[in-house]
């Protein structure tokens, strides 16, 4: 007997992908729940390549993009928008600091990937809380794993630490 070679069209090969995607919250959603009441300035910088070097440098993670997304908040503190990549796409997220650059909110904006959404919960999110450029941001040491969610985890943590150290070398410094 012969076995048979089952060919499926290539749109249903497509449907069987699993894809998911959720926005959860828009950068001025993101602001409002951050700053309740305050207004924004646009205050976007775009890196040098000496700076991005000094970031690197101090952060121990690559600067992807020179472009800063960064808002003044009229009660005082700063809101930057990012992103890091996940697994296959990118994680976009939102970082608010106060004066001082200690970390007083962190959100993920929307989440791409099939597996690992769970760095939105607000348990995972709130350990980055009071967090500034001098606490050493390491997965698995001060900031805790999600199992099914590794290279999410890192990748938003990476990001954070990248982002203080921006703040302090680029913004209060700077």
């Amino acid at each position: 007997m012969r076995a048979q070679l089952l060919l499926l069209p290539i749109p249903a090969l497509i449907a069987a992908v699993p894809a998911h995607a959720t926005v959860y919250l828009s950068v001025e959603q993101a602001q409002s729940l951050m700053f309740k009441g305050a207004t924004f300035t646009t205050d976007d910088r775009t890196l040098t390549s000496d700076q991005a070097r000094a970031i690197e440098k101090a952060s121990g993670v690559n600067v992807r993009s020179r472009t800063l997304k960064l808002w003044r908040v009229s009660t005082g503190g700063w809101f930057i928008a990012d992103e890091v990549v996940g697994k296959h796409d990118f994680i976009p997220f939102a970082l608010g600091l106060d004066a001082n650059g200690k970390v007083v909110g962190l959100e993920i904006l929307e989440y791409r990937e099939a597996y690992g959404g769970e760095v939105r919960g607000e348990a995972w999110r709130a350990q980055f809380l009071g967090k500034t450029r001098s606490d050493k941001l390491k997965l698995g040491a001060d900031i805790q794993n999600i199992s099914g969610a590794t290279l999410s985890s890192k990748h938003v943590t990476d990001g954070v630490r990248r982002l203080l150290v921006t703040f302090d070398l680029v913004v209060a410094h700077g």
